[in-house]
């Protein structure tokens, strides 16, 4: 048998080349398209644009470049109430792995869960918490099981159907890792033991990871959002 290493397949390779190629032109397009903006034009269009430009420059690996344009965004979203645009925004500073992506992950999950945004959007942000948390710490159980909640609480059909059996799968996943659960019958009694179906105690630990997370600096001013919310 030959000792050669097997060569990457022409057509995997071909595929990642497109791909990047797409990427590449989706970037400097929307990027050009940005700088053509008038600077007086509607600030929520022009948060848009720079989205445009974010989410390919991230693809890119351009991590520093994605983070300037989508926390530029963020602020704009936030300052017009755009909550849904905001979350996603805070998803691509998170990901573009930069000094503060902790901090843009925590501002984003409290406007996830405060607001009703999509409910795929909050649980993908929940989702990276359970990638940040060690597997001994309870912070993973906490944002799986409100991950869950809000599937519950934001979705029906067939949503709710495929958004469900992934959130349970999240929390089956934080199960195994933080206690080596895996039957049915000891996860309902690690969910009662931790107090993880308790909905009111469950989001005021959400709360607390979110300000360990943030600290003191919040890009946004929570207490007068809370009181412009229906109820607070």
């Amino acid at each position: 048998m030959s000792n050669e290493p097997v060569s990457e397949s022409p057509i995997k390779t071909i595929d990642q080349g497109e791909a990047l190629q797409q990427l590449r032109e989706a970037f400097f397009a929307a990027r050009k398209r940005l700088k053509s903006m008038p600077e007086k034009g509607d600030p929520v269009e022009r948060a848009h644009a720079l989205m445009d430009v974010a989410e390919p420059a991230l693809g890119l690996g351009q991590g520093a470049e994605a983070w300037q344009y989508a926390r530029e965004a963020f602020s704009v979203f936030v300052d017009y109430e755009r909550w849904q645009e905001a979350v996603e925004a805070a998803d691509i500073l998170y990901q573009s792995d930069q000094p503060d992506s902790i901090l843009a992950l925590g501002q984003g999950i409290w406007l996830a869960v405060t607001y009703p945004v999509q409910a795929q959007s909050t649980v993908a942000l929940l989702d990276h918490v359970i990638d940040e948390t060690p597997p001994d710490s309870d912070g993973a159980a906490v944002a799986a099981m409100v991950a869950h909640y809000i599937v519950d609480l934001r979705t029906e059909g067939e949503e709710k159907t495929s958004l469900g059996f992934l959130t349970t799968q999240m929390i089956a996943r934080v199960a195994k890792r933080h206690r080596g659960i895996e039957d049915q019958e000891t996860l309902d009694t690690w969910i009662e033991m931790y107090q993880l179906n308790d909905v009111p105690e469950l989001l005021k630990r959400l709360g607390l990871i979110i300000d360990v997370m943030v600290g003191d600096r919040w890009w946004f001013d929570r207490d007068a959002l809370r009181e412009r919310l229906p109820v607070n």
